[in-house]
């Protein structure tokens, strides 16, 4: 029954959003039905789309994994989209350098240093300074994600990065290192199977990783009570740092598919708010690992269908974002109305007993 309830509400709550949106878009004067229409033709209408989609979704997937290691561990990253371009940036350096390794391992080395460099982005000092000091991680991983951003993108305007004599932009990854797109029949696309592995696996490791593994466990215990975790012998401060590390780990792993998937170079204007739109994801997917792919599939479909949106109906496709913000309030709602409940239930309780003594 509570499985089936953590379910269904949050689908509930994006349903909600939707038909609230409907009745914003027809209080502007357009056709509710055409607008949703061109956004699910958009994103799933043929091959070429549903493969866009499913490209659109990877990065939010993989990002959603490392949001929901983080909240299950009872810590806020906020600073996943930093993160992202922290591994993206190391993935594409490595990407353009070493060209005499084999295919294969040059790929593996790409998304390996992507990794690590995410992981110790959020580690190092978010993690430690939460751990030892007592830093707010909201406060530091966002201080951090902009430091990251800004650093990538200095990195390719005037800094060592940037190709000679052409706009803003890094070197474009050799040809060896880049995910082979699927092109067969009617889904050609950017969509690479090789990045849809990874996502994939990534999915099930996290999966066993949190419910079926001691660190898993830990985790878990020190996100829902630290105290009763210390009492029973849990390293907070330990786990604290691993739970940010393993976030910023899949956040870099996250930019380093993008780039040897889709991007192939960092380019002037980079910015794409996986990491925040990741957040919002796993709170739809309740932080659960399989949940994560179609909270992420639903905000891919949101991506590719509302540019379709926007030129078959001419509705702006920053309804998208009013969506977004739709279904993050009623989410929210229906975490804070049990509480609500919970409060007013309670104080019924304490003025009936004051009134009987």
């Amino acid at each position: 029954m509570k499985s089936l309830r953590s379910i269904l509400l949050p689908m509930g709550a994006s349903l909600l959003a939707m038909i609230i949106g409907g009745i914003l878009v027809a209080a502007l004067g357009y056709n509710p039905v055409t607008v949703y229409g061109s956004l699910i033709s958009g994103a799933f209408g043929n091959g070429i789309n549903i493969g866009n989609t499913i490209t659109a979704s990877l990065p939010l997937i993989i990002v959603g994994l490392g949001i929901a290691i983080s909240f299950q561990s009872g810590l806020f990253n906020i600073g996943a989209d930093g993160q992202y371009w922290i591994g993206a940036t190391a993935a594409v350096w490595f990407g353009y350098h070493f060209n005499s390794l084999p295919g294969w391992l040059h790929m593996i080395v790409c998304i390996v240093v992507g990794m690590v460099a995410g992981a110790l982005w959020a580690g190092i000092i978010p993690g430690l300074t939460k751990a030892y000091v007592g830093s707010h991680e909201v406060i530091t991983t966002m201080m951090m994600s902009y430091i990251g951003i800004l650093l990538a993108r200095y990195l390719i305007e005037g800094g060592p990065m940037q190709q000679k004599g052409f706009n803003p932009q890094s070197p474009e990854i050799v040809q060896n290192t880049q995910f082979p797109y699927f092109t067969q029949g009617l889904m050609q696309s950017q969509l690479s199977l090789v990045a849809v592995a990874i996502a994939v696996v990534a999915v099930i490791a996290v999966w066993f990783l949190l419910y079926k593994t001691t660190l898993g466990y830990q985790l878990r215990t020190v996100g829902l009570n630290q105290r009763a975790a210390r009492y029973a012998g849990i390293n907070v401060k330990l786990f604290t740092v691993v739970a940010l590390c393993l976030s910023g780990l899949f956040a870099g792993l996250a930019g380093a598919v993008q780039m040897l998937g889709v991007d192939h170079r960092l380019l002037d204007g980079f910015s794409s708010n996986y990491g925040y739109t990741a957040i919002v994801v796993s709170l739809l997917a309740r932080n659960n690992p399989i949940g994560v792919i179609i909270a992420g599939l639903f905000f891919g479909a949101l991506t590719t269908g509302g540019q379709n949106m926007q030129m078959v109906s001419n509705v702006p496709a920053a309804l998208t974002d009013v969506l977004t913000g739709l279904i993050i309030f009623f989410v929210a709602c229906e975490r804070i109305i049990p509480q609500i409940i919970g409060w007013y239930r309670r104080r019924r309780t304490l003025k009936s007993t004051t009134v009987a003594s």
